[in-house]
């Protein structure tokens, strides 16, 4: 391996970086797999070396618990090294494809190719799972790669530099730091991949600057995320996995439960059991929340604003207070808040919450359920609470999102198997596994023909009558 260089920061020159990187791709093309695996391996080395360095940067930034951390953070990193490492070989040989009759004699395949230098723009919610994730996709398929830490959680930041100086020339991969200002300078550039994990609105402005230089993107966004519990289903269960998923992070995760649809003869037991989840989860010592060590803090002053104006905005517009409700600037905590009605124009509704607030509305039909849902720009996850299998096949049929689970939140993000991503608003293209190495790869089409055969030369001009007559036969017939 080369040299391993010094540290890239913000201060470097990113115009001759990715001329760095542009001359370094094309070795990289060509190379073998076990050059590839070889990165990977020692990225999962170094992450289970400083699993402690990662857990103190997280929690330094936003009070993340350890145990987190090593759940959505280092845990799910692994894994999509562990995997990645299983089935690189078999991603990276061509794949044969049959022969149709019209093209007998012909042999086709499909081969990947890397795509050469790209872009990586990682959000602040998850911080370095969200950077080691497309990073392991986008090496595993043979790319030079930039990445772009978020300036709101800096210790993770730094850490992300100090990981890729310690691992990587920067002809390879480099880490530039740096607030929008940055960001910008960089979509400038003539990436052949750019993949933003981040808001709708910053995603708009990725696609724009994308489209100069008619680079191709995966975007990981976000949006409102429903929760629909029917009236069979199993509500301490329900409301186990839902607080779970709406607490984890404080809320600050894309794919979190951001609103219930509950069927309204199972409401008021589910608050209840709902309220007997959060004292068992968080307030076991009847302290009162904000003394967990078990539950996050919000990242910042701003996004605390902004969630406080959220809970304010509903509660003056009607909405009751049902759970929490507690706010504390000085910590940027927040309560996790369960609220009834309120109304659907409300920002709270109108919003992706990306908060530890959860609003609850009623239904008595499944087709007012999906009504509701498919009234709102397209989500990234649909949870269906269900003990009927003819309900939850209605409910998925008729509800499009990027993903779902059934009787769970959250959990299909971690399967390896499964590609991962957003359908209109709340994204496109896929992550994880094979469909994260496709994302960063060119799923280049080959057919090899005979020297002097092909069956179509029957059909060259001058198109004379019998011509004519073999394509009539081309057309009936193959």
């Amino acid at each position: 391996m080369p040299t391993v260089a010094p540290a890239v920061s913000a201060a470097v020159d990113i115009p001759q970086l990715f001329a760095r990187q542009q001359a370094r791709s094309t070795a990289l093309r060509h190379e073998a797999v076990e050059a590839r695996a070889a990165r990977l391996r020692k990225l999962g080395t170094w992450i289970t070396t400083n699993r402690t360095a990662i857990q103190e940067a997280l929690h330094a930034d936003f009070r993340k618990p350890a145990a987190e951390t090593d759940i959505t953070e280092i845990w799910s990193s692994q894994t999509e090294i562990r995997h990645t490492l299983k089935h690189l070989k078999q991603w990276m040989r061509p794949r044969r494809v049959r022969t149709p009759l019209s093209l007998v004699g012909t042999t086709s395949w499909v081969q990947v190719e890397p795509k050469g230098v790209c872009l990586i723009i990682a959000p602040w919610n998850y911080p370095f799972y969200l950077a080691i994730d497309p990073l392991v996709s986008a090496l595993a398929a043979g790319n030079c790669c930039i990445l772009k830490p978020s300036e709101m959680t800096p210790h993770v930041a730094t850490l992300l530099t100090r990981m890729v100086r310690e691992l990587f020339d920067p002809a390879e991969v480099a880490v530039v730091e740096g607030d929008k200002d940055v960001a910008t300078e960089l979509l400038g550039l003539p990436f052949d991949h750019i993949f933003f994990t981040g808001s709708p609105q910053v995603g708009k402005v990725v696609m724009r600057a994308a489209a100069e230089h008619l680079t191709s993107v995966t975007l990981e966004l976000g949006g409102k995320s429903p929760a629909v519990v029917d009236e069979t289903a199993d509500l301490r269960d329900a409301a186990e996995k839902i607080v779970w998923g709406k607490s984890i992070n404080a809320g600050q995760t894309c794919v979190a439960p951001d609103y219930l649809l509950v069927h309204e003869s199972v409401q008021a037991p589910l608050l209840q059991e709902i309220r007997a989840v959060l004292q068992r989860f968080y307030n076991p010592t009847g302290q009162g929340v904000a003394a967990s060590e078990s539950f996050a803090r919000i990242v910042n002053g701003h996004h605390f604003q902004r969630l406080a104006g959220l809970l304010e905005d509903a509660q003056r517009q009607g909405a009751k207070l049902e759970i929490g409700g507690i706010v504390d600037q000085t910590q940027c905590f927040i309560e996790p808040t369960v609220l009834t009605h309120v109304p659907p124009d409300s920002r709270l509704m109108q919003e992706e919450i990306f908060g530890p607030l959860l609003p609850v509305h009623t239904f008595r039909t499944l087709m007012e359920a999906t009504d509701f849902v498919n009234s709102r720009p397209r989500p990234l996850a649909l949870y269906v609470f269900s003990q009927s299998s003819q309900n939850q096949q209605y409910l998925l049929g008729h509800m499009p999102a990027g993903g779902a689970c059934v009787n769970e939140t959250i959990l299909h993000l971690g399967h390896p198997e499964l590609p991962f991503g957003g359908l209109g608003n709340s994204g496109m293209g896929r992550a994880h596994g094979h469909a994260g190495f496709l994302q960063f790869s060119n799923e280049k089409a080959v057919l090899r023909q005979r020297v002097g055969r092909t069956a179509l030369k029957a059909m060259y001009p001058p198109y004379t009558p019998q011509v004519k007559k073999l394509v009539g036969w081309l057309l009936k017939f193959f």
